[in-house]
């Protein structure tokens, strides 16, 4: 209940209940209640708790940030004739269009009675209690030098101009001028960018509110939702613009992000799961269904990393295969967390049912034995290979990262957790990614050294 707004919950309510009650609300209460934003506010929306200064709202776009920034500046203002706001934008034009004019800014989301005076040729509002916030820009920081403030507003702070360090001296203006008031309080509003004041402002003591997208489902269209989760949902850009993920690149890592997403195809041009009924029922045969893959795979393999104790962490289960144009291409992850070595094994039988392996890598000091044991016990006649790590986890890696350097390689989709890991691992070694170990990562190396890094194998039937 507490992770819904109340008109989240009002929307569970039957129409006849809903009538009911906007039918008990006189003409002035129907009015209001539009403007009532502690009903529409989710908690995300909502001011943190406790004694902060600087309150850091970074979500996905059409979350709601800018409407929560701006009920925020009202709530104050209406109640505090004595507070001065600096309204910051990345330029003048944006701070006015959206912080203020916008349909989430300061004049539409008051009720008319209560809607400040806006003199745009003094790039001020003032309330009737004596409230009163001035424009800024943070392409210009000099602006913010002198001018005194009790409370700030900054919206989309991750794409203000710094290629002289703007953005970051206007940060510096506008908190040292927050001196009046007893109590001076900043909020940020921003989609999520690794640039450096977000970066310095997410490592810092604040207080960070963080949402996606989908959080707003209820004042979004399904068409939208639904476009956007199909066209990017899982990629780079997806995660940071509507997961509102702050994905930074690792100093010294095998691969980027850049490099990752420049390998990236559809999902839909190589697809390749079929159903193991749609075969049955079509009583064709294993040889034939092979020849009849629509996207010309010569060979798809499943790369198997398993964890090291019974209740280990993951178990990576990574599926390749090799293109009729002789590169490699991702096509599933199919890992698993703490499960046992049964259920991690028959996670691998069916990924190879469902996909038509022709082979098994797995790593035979890790549980390999159980990956061909239980493979044999469900009847899956497909060869498993246990191969043995004589090198740690970056070495082997370093020559499939120079495969995805050379355009050899190809990710059928977006895999987020296979992917942090990949931007994890450091050359030279080390591991900076999530979790204790890479272990999709490895399960990756296995599939794509035995695909492209091994001895070259004409296919054949079984």
């Amino acid at each position: 209940m507490n992770d819904i707004s109340e008109a989240e919950l009002f929307a569970q309510l039957t129409a006849r209940e809903r009538n009911a009650f906007f039918s008990s609300l006189s003409t002035q209460e129907q009015q209001e209640f539009l403007y009532r934003w502690d009903f529409w506010a989710r908690p995300g929306q909502r001011p943190p708790e406790g004694d902060w200064s600087v309150w850091l709202i970074m979500a996905g776009r059409g979350f709601g940030k800018t409407r929560a920034g701006a009920e925020w500046v009202r709530s104050i203002a209406e109640g505090d004739g004595s507070a001065r706001f600096a309204l910051v934008g990345a330029n003048y034009a944006e701070t006015r269009s959206v912080m203020v004019e916008g349909e989430s800014g300061l004049l539409s989301i008051a009720p008319p009675k209560q809607r400040p005076v806006w003199e745009p040729s003094l790039k001020r509002l003032t309330w009737d209690n004596g409230a009163q916030a001035h424009l800024y820009s943070a392409a210009e920081p000099e602006g913010l030098r002198g001018p005194q403030h009790s409370h700030g507003w900054c919206d989309e702070i991750a794409k203000w101009m710094n290629n002289a360090g703007q953005a970051e001296a206007a940060w510096d203006n506008l908190k040292m001028g927050l001196r009046l008031g007893f109590r001076p309080q900043l909020v940020a509003t921003t989609t999520p960018r690794p640039v450096a004041l977000v970066r310095a402002l997410v490592s810092g003591d604040i207080a960070v509110s963080k949402g996606r997208t989908l959080d707003n489902d209820l004042h979004l269209p399904v068409a939208f939702l639904t476009a956007m989760t199909a066209d990017y949902g899982g990629t780079r850009l997806g995660r940071q613009e509507l997961d509102g993920e702050l994905i930074e690149d690792v100093e010294g890592a095998l691969w980027t992000r850049a490099m990752i997403e420049g390998c990236r195809v559809s999902s839909n041009a190589v697809r390749v799961e079929r159903s193991r009924d749609t075969l049955d029922s079509a009583n064709r045969s294993l040889d034939c269904a092979r020849d009849e893959r629509e996207t010309g795979f010569a060979r798809i393999v499943i790369g198997v990393d398993p964890p090291a104790s019974k209740n280990g962490d993951a178990c990576g289960i990574i599926v390749a295969g090799l293109g009729a144009d002789g590169k490699a291409y991702v096509l599933a992850d199919c890992s698993v967390e703490r499960v046992s070595p049964e259920t991690w094994a028959r996670k691998v039988a069916d990924a190879a049912d469902r996909f038509d392996a022709d082979r098994v890598i797995a790593e035979a000091n890790q549980g390999g034995a159980m990956v061909k044991s239980v493979l044999q016990a469900v009847k899956i006649s497909l060869p498993v290979k246990l191969v043995h790590a004589s090198r740690g986890k970056v070495a082997r890696a370093e020559p499939v990262a120079a495969l995805y350097e050379n355009g050899r390689v190809h990710h059928a989709g977006a895999f987020p957790e296979l992917e942090d890991e990949m931007c994890g691992l450091l050359v030279g070694g080390g591991y900076e990614g999530p979790g204790r170990s890479p272990d999709r990562a490895d399960a990756l190396v296995w599939a794509l050294t035995e695909l492209m890094l091994g001895k070259a194998r004409e296919p054949r039937v079984r």
